[in-house]
């Protein structure tokens, strides 16, 4: 029964059993969203980052350098410059192993394989105490890239999951079941950082212990898409290259082709400029928020903490709303009101006073409340601009100007720092990213687009 193939067409009448074939693919790539989003929140956002700075100040030298690799590094910038270094290998792997899912059709086995990988890596950061900076460093670029190739082989499916008028809504449900996972770990393990000493543990086995767990809830909660998915996402099965090519000889040049290719889809690759632009803004408020309200308003660890979780909580309602919206007005326009809403949420942050928690909880809550709509219907809307067959080398490419690209938000905000002292005024050079993405998205003909991919069109974009 070919239920990917149902889904591409609305106007096939589906069997009852088709329909709950349907929704338990749904159900299981949902969950895949549920299971990843542990690492995102629990261990890049709150816990990760300082902890491994600390193990590395243990280790440092008298002038407070590391020397990984033979190279001298400041303890401080330890962790950032790892981060930099994963998204970087991120990018080619990401890459190669989207066309390689292509051209085998091995999208779930990839996909979970890659899940496996980045939850035991992440389960091992257990063992990271003492000056074992090194080996915070290792599992955190495994960890960082499996999650990254595991989330881009994830968007494959989409196209596969939804009519075209449905998409939408199944993009933001997913995206709302990702904030709802990370949040619940998230919540239960800022409960046990707080009670550690009524719990007998230290800081710092309570933090390993809150890294751990988040690779644990994320090797079990795979289980449901390993189960519920097919192997191949997308519509259109694509036949292997004929010849007795080796998979990555055979995919490299396939990507190579695959990035020539492009070029005969331009509208497509003026929604990934456009994407680029606003979503590394949006990158860049979500990393520098934190350091935006301790630095300039005055906000202490424990407020840090609850706008972070105000933030997923929010974002939860924010996806399904925009969901919700984009159904009635199309996405594109959806999109475009979110980047309008970015614009006053910036400005509103820049007039903020300092000293004044409740306001900084109503930016998270702005923030949240755009954040997922904004993410969940772009890539919707991606969706329908990608050659069918196509869909993982493309989505490669997304996630490349998701996280590849993530250099010119932060350099934009720390150049604004430098040269006016202020982080306000950095905070509100981010504008640049929003007006730039609005106005190269409100350019694209989503329509003509998807025409020239060969797609179905949705009514309502």
């Amino acid at each position: 029964m070919n239920t990917t193939t149902t889904a591409h067409r609305p106007d096939h009448p589906e069997t009852a059993a088709d329909d709950r074939a349907l929704r338990r693919m749904q159900f299981g790539w949902y969950l895949n969203d549920w299971a990843n989003a542990a690492f995102s929140a629990t261990v890049l956002t709150v816990f990760l980052g300082p902890y491994l700075t600390s193990v590395a100040k243990n280790a440092a030298d008298p002038a407070g350098d590391v020397h990984p690799l033979g190279l001298s590094v400041r303890a401080g910038s330890f962790f950032p410059y790892t981060v930099s270094f994963s998204v970087l290998l991120s990018v080619a792997v990401m890459l190669l192993t989207g066309t390689v899912a292509d051209r085998t059709g091995r999208h779930k086995e990839l996909m979970c394989g890659f899940a496996y990988v980045g939850a035991a890596a992440t389960m091992g950061m257990f063992f990271l105490d003492g000056d074992r900076y090194l080996l915070g460093g290792a599992l955190l670029v495994v960890a960082n890239i499996a999650y990254a190739v595991s989330v881009a082989l994830s968007y494959a499916y989409l196209p596969g999951l939804a009519a075209p008028d449905e998409r939408d809504a199944v993009s933001s449900k997913g995206w709302a079941y990702g904030y709802a996972g990370g949040g619940l770990l998230l919540i239960a393990n800022l409960a046990l950082f707080e009670g550690h000493d009524a719990l007998g543990l230290s800081s710092g086995t309570a933090v390993r212990i809150c890294l751990a767990s988040a690779g644990l809830w994320w090797a079990l909660f795979t289980v449901v898409p390993m189960l519920r998915l097919p192997s191949r996402a997308g519509a259109a099965p694509r036949r292997a290259a004929a010849g007795p090519d080796r998979p990555t000889a055979g995919s490299l040049r396939e990507l190579a082709r695959t990035l020539r290719g492009m070029r005969d889809y331009p509208l497509t690759l003026l929604y990934l400029g456009a994407f680029l632009c606003y979503n590394d803004g949006i990158q860049t408020v979500v990393s520098q928020a934190s350091l935006y309200g301790s630095e300039e308003l005055g906000m202490d660890q424990t407020s840090l903490v609850v706008a972070v979780l105000l933030v997923q909580i929010v974002a939860i309602g924010g996806a399904l709303l925009l969901g919700r919206i984009a159904r009635r007005y199309g996405a594109k326009r959806t999109v475009l009101g979110s980047l309008v809403g970015w614009v006053v949420t910036l400005a509103l942050g820049y007039l903020m006073p300092a000293h004044r928690p409740a306001w900084f909880f109503a930016l998270a809550c702005m923030i949240g409340l755009v954040l997922g709509g904004s993410q969940a219907l772009s890539r919707s809307l991606f969706s329908h601009l990608i050659p069918a067959g196509r869909e993982a080398e493309y989505f490669s490419l997304y996630k490349v100007s998701d996280r590849g690209t993530s250099w010119m938000g932060p350099l934009v905000f720390g150049l604004a720092y430098q040269l006016t002292g202020s982080y306000r005024s950095a905070i509100i050079s981010l504008l640049v990213f929003f007006v730039i993405g609005f106005a190269l998205l409100a350019t694209v003909p989503v329509r003509r687009a998807i025409e020239a991919v060969g797609n179905p069109v949705p009514e309502r974009l």
